[in-house]
């Protein structure tokens, strides 16, 4: 059985699957799933934890864990969304250790809250940055017509 036939056997209705190609694989689910999912990928099916992403939307950070599958030459992405304004998923570094500073990372640049993280002390920035301060977050505005201000 392929890895993505073990996917939907085991996760069904809770993992949205998109296949882009027959390389890249996106499965979105929500934030309750994903340490699931992530162990499932990595301790049953023997997927290489590769990297995690972020990505600014309005509704909230986009966190994308990568894993490959080397011997099927495949690529599959964990998407969820951690919302505003509370920002929170569960750690997936209990299951995956190797997700550890990568979630850190995430931490520092967008301010994402791993929930279960054993360590969540900085990493990259000075140790004068002040708090609450996310490099890679998209600015908020305060009013439509500031927003249109800015856009015109």
């Amino acid at each position: 059985m392929s890895v993505i036939e073990q996917i939907k056997t085991r996760f069904g209705g809770k993992a949205a699957v998109q296949e882009r190609s027959p390389r890249r694989v996106y499965l979105t689910v929500q934030k309750q799933d994903v340490t699931a999912l992530g162990e499932f990928l990595f301790r049953e099916l023997g997927g290489r934890f590769s990297t995690a992403s972020g990505v600014d939307t309005r509704p909230g950070v986009e966190v994308l864990y990568h894993f490959a599958f080397d011997r099927d030459n495949l690529v599959v992405s964990v998407r969820t969304l951690a919302e505003k304004p509370e920002l929170e998923l569960p750690s997936l570094t209990p299951a995956v250790p190797a997700a550890e500073w990568v979630e850190r990372e995430i931490h520092e640049m967008f301010g994402v809250n791993f929930a279960g993280h054993p360590n969540l002390a900085t990493l990259l920035l000075p140790d004068d940055w002040p708090d609450g301060v996310y490099p890679l977050r998209k600015k908020t505005f305060e009013s439509e017509q500031e927003l249109t201000a800015r856009e015109n």
